[in-house]
């Protein structure tokens, strides 16, 4: 192994999870376009958008350029969804704001564990920084979403069981 982290070489779990996350993202990014779409909530629609532009973007554009530079073909991207107004999705299609407030808070949970997943492999040292980066963002995201939830009253909290 090399003293300068860039010249060492990838194995080959760090070749799979490195396209995997970046095949996973690129879907999700679709996903996030979506959600936009969906919210009515100007709060909501704010933090998926700084999700998407400040977190979410950023991480498929280093992902990308790390396999860009390594000469590994790129997986595939579905294609951007246009922007529509809230009020011409009809209300039976139509995600509302609790879930996709839900739906937010689980992958950023899955994501937290592929950025741990990622870290554990990786003998680059430079990966393990990455994602260990990756892994606070989304941390991050997770408690202003979480104190979004709680503002908004979306959270459902299970039944206290008293005897």
């Amino acid at each position: 192994m090399s003293k300068n982290k860039e010249n060492e070489p990838f194995h080959s779990g760090e070749i799979y999870h490195l396209w995997a996350y970046l095949f996973h993202t690129k879907h999700y990014l679709v996903t996030l376009q979506v959600f936009i779409n969906h919210t009515g909530d100007e709060d909501l629609k704010a933090y998926l958008e700084d999700l998407l532009e400040n977190e979410v973007t950023q991480e498929a554009q280093q992902i990308e350029m790390i396999l860009k530079e390594a000469g590994i073909r790129l997986p595939p991207a579905p294609p951007d969804r246009p922007n529509v107004e809230v009020e011409d999705i009809p209300a039976g299609a139509r995600f509302h704001e609790p879930e996709i407030a839900i739906l937010v808070q689980e992958e950023l949970m899955y994501g937290k564990i592929q950025c741990s997943s990622m870290m554990n492999i990786s003998i680059r040292t430079d990966f393990e920084e990455i994602f260990g980066d990756f892994h606070e963002q989304k941390i991050t995201y997770y408690r202003k979403l979480s104190d979004l939830s709680k503002k908004k009253g979306w959270v459902v909290s299970p039944p206290v069981h008293i005897k």
